[in-house]
């Protein structure tokens, strides 16, 4: 869906069009755009290379909206079908604050609170993780966000009940939009 046409109050990733930014979100601005590229993931299934597509938009308001979309990668870059879906909220809480609400189909929920460490980079730990019955075990969750080159680049640690921080995903992608 592409809600610069099909919905009467758009978002958009553009700061030079659309609505005025929101000052509120100058300490996440850099992230606004839709980024592409690929990553490395470690899970259950065991570790497998995935295509990934970010978008990060605004409508105004003071907070920023997030998607993102996986797919699973061959080891010689064929795509085998979808992955990680996600989507939520970025929302800057004043100063170098903010805070990450995330939602994804597999039955997680997660708040994160954390700080800008720069004006590109931000470090987030999990607040509350709530999940379904049939969910993966995740109890606490380590995000990482930084603009490096003009590329952003991200890395996610998720721990268990009984086990501790260990790298779930990470990934490389380039500004499209």
């Amino acid at each position: 869906m592409n809600g610069d046409t099909e919905l009467p109050v758009p978002d958009t990733v553009d700061v030079r069009s659309g609505p005025e930014v929101s000052e509120g979100l100058l300490g996440v601005l850099p992230l606004l755009g839709e980024w592409h590229g690929e990553g490395q993931a470690a899970g259950a299934g065991g570790d497998h290379r995935f295509g990934q597509w970010i978008r990060f938009s605004h409508d105004g308001r003071g907070f920023l909206a997030y998607e993102s979309r996986t797919w699973r990668l061959t080891d010689d870059g064929q795509i085998v079908g979808p992955d990680v879906r996600e989507s939520g909220f970025w929302r800057p809480r004043g100063g170098d604050d903010v805070e990450l609400l995330v939602a994804s189909p597999d039955g997680l929920v997660e708040i994160y609170v954390g700080r800008a460490r720069t004006t590109t980079s931000w470090e987030l730990t999990s607040d509350v993780v709530a999940r379904t019955p049939d969910a993966p075990d995740v109890a606490r969750a380590v995000r990482l966000y930084g603009i490096v080159e003009g590329a952003l680049m991200y890395a996610v640690d998720r721990a268990g009940s009984d086990a501790p921080l260990r790298p779930t995903m990470s990934a490389r992608l380039e500004r499209i939009r």
